[in-house]
């Protein structure tokens, strides 16, 4: 077992819960050097608006890009990784499946937070509890920078969802924020959350910039609303295959060679 049992419990009762240190220094230097890549090349797209739901906003930058694997092979990569399996298995089971992957980068000074929401209005699972997120903080997530902020025991909870006019295509909801947890964590801590529990970032405050790299997974005996067969890799049962038939080749072991070779990079490069 990966987890101990006091964090399946919180899993359980809250919806959520931290792990610090679940990818090391080195795996998250190779993601950052992947989002500077996206910066340069400017995959980042800003969804914010200026409270109109269309205007993109000059005066705030929420950053995504959405879906990342068909522009990075190295996040593609990433949830094949041995514990990511290990993780998503042992929160919502086998068969388990890998429905989206996605970045949002909040520009120091003017980075703007995502509301209030809960991913299963988007995928509209049966059960929120056998969908599972995993949040990954790129940088050191703070509440100086707007870090992920949750909401305990509402996992079962169906909130009212509205367009968010602050954003060009998001929703959002209204929770009582009254008890909202926020989830400080060094770069490479990860949050792990269900389909259910309402959670938000917000803005950031300080001169750098700060990444959140997000993939959503559930179990195939509840497979999210218009979710097509072929676009969601099969991470363990036995239609595993390592995301070869989604993406022409086998993905298992490739994110421990990206870093491999990424270490070797870096040290021809000193």
């Amino acid at each position: 077992m990966m987890f101990s049992q006091d964090q399946r419990r919180q899993f359980e009762r809250d919806g959520f819960f931290v792990v610090a240190g679940f990818f090391t220094p080195t795996e998250v230097a190779v993601m950052q050097d992947e989002i500077e890549r996206f910066k340069r090349e400017g995959l980042l797209r800003n969804v914010s608006t200026d409270g109109d739901g269309t205007t993109q906003s000059s005066r705030k930058r929420n950053l995504q890009l959405c879906p990342t694997s068909p522009h990075s092979p190295r996040f593609r990569a990433l949830p094949f990784a041995d514990k990511v399996v290990s993780a998503v298995s042992e929160l919502i089971g086998d068969p388990a499946l890998l429905r989206l992957d996605q970045v949002f980068l909040k520009p120091g000074g003017d980075g703007a937070g995502t509301a209030w929401h809960q991913d299963n209005a988007y995928f509209k699972v049966k059960d929120p509890m056998k969908g599972v997120a995993m949040w990954i903080a790129v940088h050191d997530a703070t509440i100086a920078n707007g870090t992920m902020h949750m909401i305990p025991g509402m996992q079962y909870v169906e909130l009212e969802h509205s367009r968010d006019m602050n954003s060009d295509h998001h929703i959002r909801c209204y929770p009582d924020e009254s008890n909202q947890v926020p989830c400080e964590i060094a770069a490479g801590g990860v949050v792990f959350f269900a389909y259910g529990t309402p959670h938000c970032t917000k803005g950031n405050s300080t001169d750098k910039d700060r990444a959140g790299l997000a993939y959503h997974f559930f179990h195939a005996d509840y497979p999210p609303q218009g979710t097509a067969s072929d676009s969601t890799p099969h991470l363990t049962g036995s239609e595993a295959n390592g995301g070869t038939q989604e993406y022409g080749e086998d993905q298992r072991g490739s994110w421990n060679t990206f870093v491999a070779e990424f270490v070797t990079d870096l040290a021809d490069a000193t």
